[in-house]
């Protein structure tokens, strides 16, 4: 199962994500989630998919919810690391259009 592992720089966090992600990783993605919209010090939250091979869609669904809540937060949001499997299906899901990719 999917642990994610949270880091601060700056004003930055960092949500990284070993493994796939997936239904299953809905609670630990969310705490993880959370816990950077909860700290005030932080305005930008980026989520890495450098260990990630594989996204399914209940994972484009947590992260378009993510999307609203960093929104409504005031806070920033962008998708770093993508693989091209990732991005791949990223680009298919229109996520191109409403996150910044890297």
């Amino acid at each position: 199962m999917m642990k994610p592992i949270v880091k601060l720089r700056g004003h930055v966090g960092s949500i990284f994500l070993v493994g796939q992600f997936d239904f299953n990783a809905h609670k630990a993605f969310r705490q993880a989630s959370q816990e950077l919209l909860d700290n005030s010090d932080i305005t930008e939250i980026e989520v890495d998919f450098d260990q990630v091979p594989y996204l399914d869609s209940s994972a484009l669904g947590m992260l378009l919810l993510l999307k609203e809540r960093t929104s409504s937060a005031g806070k920033g949001l962008a998708l770093v690391n993508c693989r091209e499997t990732v991005r791949q299906v990223l680009e298919i899901a229109c996520f191109t259009k409403l996150f910044n990719i890297s």
